[in-house]
């Protein structure tokens, strides 16, 4: 399998955090997209693409590739199919909205993809897994081409017709809480979460 590309997520329009581009915020003192960028980085020794619809997207981080959404208003999903359209190969995503996910979990994550179509985390979260913090092999395409037609936007709509991986909480757990790693913000009271958060960095943070 190709090497993996790092994908970082710059979806949503942060209507509860004033409707600005919310990766740009600080957490910390440093902004959740550059936390997630350095993260990708350490991981995979490369810049990530940066899958955003905004039109000064290019200016938030210079170096990055910048792709837009191949189609409108599909949500995360819509994210994931960029990503996987323009990658050569497996990619590995996440939110740029998680400032926590740390290099050593994205490394897990490539690992564990061969003999999978798509690996995802465990975690507390509604769905006892993490989509948008995961791995997907170029096969996921069709798949997920398959559910956006039938506009079932989930961002697990695709799962039914692929092989899904899921990496378990053990292992999960060497790189901190789950809790911790998953963290996104998506209001002031997360920001403020996070920022307190910040204070007691775990390694590789």
């Amino acid at each position: 399998m190709p090497e993996p590309t790092g994908v970082i997520l710059a979806g949503g329009r942060a209507s509860r955090l004033g409707g600005g581009p919310k990766g740009l915020l600080e957490v910390g003192g440093v902004r959740m997209l550059d936390r997630v960028v350095a993260a990708m980085v350490e991981a995979f020794g490369a810049p990530p693409l940066l899958i955003a619809n905004a039109p000064d997207a290019a200016d938030w981080h210079p170096g990055l590739r910048v792709v837009a959404d191949l189609v409108a208003d599909a949500g995360a999903l819509g994210g994931i199919h960029a990503a996987l359209s323009a990658a050569a190969g497996p990619v590995i995503c996440a939110g740029w909205d998680m400032p926590f996910v740390p290099a050593g979990l994205l490394r897990l994550l490539a690992g564990r993809l061969p003999g999978f179509d798509a690996v995802l985390p465990a975690s507390p979260g509604p769905r006892g897994m993490e989509p948008l913090c995961a791995g997907y092999g170029p096969t996921c395409l069709g798949p997920v081409e398959a559910a956006i037609a039938r506009q079932d936007f989930r961002a697990v709509g695709f799962h039914a017709d692929i092989r899904v991986g899921i990496v378990e909480r053990a292992a999960i757990e060497e790189f901190g809480d789950p809790a911790r790693l998953f963290f996104n913000v998506n209001s002031p009271a997360d920001l403020e979460r996070a920022n307190r958060a910040a204070l007691f960095p775990r390694p590789g943070e």
